[in-house]
């Protein structure tokens, strides 16, 4: 496989839209908000979290890398400041662990997609490799990931959103804590 990346821009933003829609329609607008929305339907749900991102987008306020395969969009990492991502502050679990003793910027790495015809082809490690380059390239800091742990949840596709451990720690990153059962905080400066 021959993959490339480029940055969610305005300009990007129509490959993102086409895997979003293979997704489900989440737009990776969870930990975005510091809190839940309100919405009637599923499909309202939908359009809110569309309209959200692309105004996000637009105010350079969502970050994430795209993998291209050729042409063709093919998977994502989304990752941004601790201010892009605020509901992770609220997590039971992560209120509980200790702030990072080193000083600096704090990122954080929340979500991966790809989709299913190009899953397990390295697209998640190549997207994770980019987002830290992408972060180093804007200063760098302290960076954070939530991986999964727990292997019932690993055996779904789906809920390896979060990508696993050993990833992270190929890129060394270190395991702080444990977030619940299912995931744990890892962290690395770059």
């Amino acid at each position: 496989m021959h993959y490339t990346t480029k940055e969610l821009s305005p300009e990007t933003f129509p490959a993102f839209e086409t895997l979003a829609i293979k997704q489900g329609g989440c737009w990776c607008m969870y930990y975005q908000r510091p809190g839940p929305i309100k919405y009637s339907s599923l499909e309202e749900w939908k359009r809110i979290n569309r309209r959200d991102k692309v105004r996000l987008v637009e105010q350079n306020r969502s970050h994430a890398i795209l993998v291209f395969d050729g042409g063709n969009p093919v998977g994502w990492c989304q990752y941004g400041t601790n201010d892009e991502l605020p509901r992770i502050d609220a997590g039971r679990y992560y209120r509980k662990v200790s702030p990072p003793k080193e000083t600096g910027r704090l990122w954080r790495i929340t979500c991966f997609f790809v989709e299913k015809r190009s899953r397990r082809k390295g697209v998640a490690k190549f997207a994770l490799r980019a987002a830290i380059e992408s972060i180093r390239g804007q200063g760098g800091g302290i960076v954070e990931a939530y991986p999964v742990v727990s292997k019932k949840m690993a055996a779904v596709p789906e809920w390896l959103w979060f990508g696993t451990p050993n990833m992270f720690k190929r890129e060394g990153f270190r395991v702080v804590a444990p977030l619940g059962s299912s995931r744990v905080l890892m962290r690395r400066r770059i």
